[in-house]
């Protein structure tokens, strides 16, 4: 049985790391090269032999390219991978909530990131790790932009593959303060994921995925947003699909936690990254 009151639990400590995310983190106004000293948007990293590609942090709706990340990316830097976040679905006027502009254009400026990424590196293809509409949207770029010539795998981290309901969306408000007054129809990003919207029926159209590159869906049964969580999942022939709770039975995290302070998520996001080195994920992942 669940303790009581375990949903407010995991939403005060996840709102409390947000909270001091906010107050140390530079607007997300400001360009992603000017995250935090951690290790991550450094464009000197060489990608090394052991991990050859560079890893694409790609936030969710609401976030932005230094709060979604603060504990995930140096979790990668500090296994050797050269890191990188950016912004994007930037609306005129709205600072800090990224991820509400129209998502065929977001993945538009994720195609540009990544040939940033790549020309600064040297490396030929990128890795992509996504959060909530960051582990959605990337879909987009490597189905209809040529952005599966460019990425070797996609993990999504409670991503909305086949869209979500209105009030699935309004459940990530009490994480970000302020951010009820953009959740309309009228906000292009939000529109466009819901379920059955013609974005979403479009990205799915012909089937879930692309030849020639790795995904991996990570889920929480908990999630309160994307319901049901099962939507998450891809087919495909090259797809791993993971429930949380089948790594660790007692772990409560929901949709926001499992993108931003889940180590226990954030282990098989490296297994995923690394599959050939792939250790178990257990609960002990969580101080691993």
């Amino acid at each position: 049985m669940l303790p009581r009151n375990w949903k407010r639990a995991v939403r005060s400590l996840t709102a409390a790391l947000l909270l001091t995310a906010a107050a140390t983190a530079v607007p997300a106004t400001a360009h992603a090269d000017t995250a935090p000293s951690s290790g991550w948007n450094n464009y000197n990293c060489k990608p090394s032999a052991a991990h050859p590609r560079p890893v694409v942090l790609v936030h969710g709706t609401f976030g932005n390219s230094v709060d979604n990340w603060l504990v995930l990316a140096p979790y990668l830097v500090n296994r050797g991978y050269c890191v990188f976040s950016l912004d994007y679905g930037q609306l005129p006027g709205v600072p800090l909530f990224n991820g509400l502009g129209p998502i065929d254009k977001s993945a538009g400026q994720l195609d540009t990131f990544v040939d940033k990424v790549l020309a600064a590196t040297g490396a030929p293809k990128a890795d992509l790790v996504g959060h909530s509409q960051g582990g959605m949207m990337p879909r987009y770029y490597l189905k209809f932009l040529g952005g599966a010539a460019k990425v070797n795998s996609l993990v999504g981290v409670a991503p909305d593959n086949h869209g979500t309901t209105l009030n699935g969306l309004t459940n990530l408000l009490p994480y970000f303060p302020g951010a009820g007054d953009l959740l309309t129809l009228a906000t292009p990003g939000l529109a466009d994921q819901m379920a059955g919207s013609p974005f979403i029926t479009k990205l799915n159209q012909g089937g879930d995925t692309v030849p020639g590159v790795h995904y991996t869906v990570i889920a929480t049964k908990y999630d309160e947003v994307v319901t049901p969580y099962g939507t998450q999942f891809l087919s495909g022939p090259d797809v791993h699909n993971v429930k949380l709770q089948d790594l660790c039975a007692v772990d409560l995290s929901e949709h926001v936690a499992i993108g931003t302070i889940d180590r226990v998520a954030f282990h098989e996001v490296a297994n995923a990254l690394d599959p050939a080195h792939a250790t178990p994920t257990t609960c002990a992942s969580a101080v691993s």
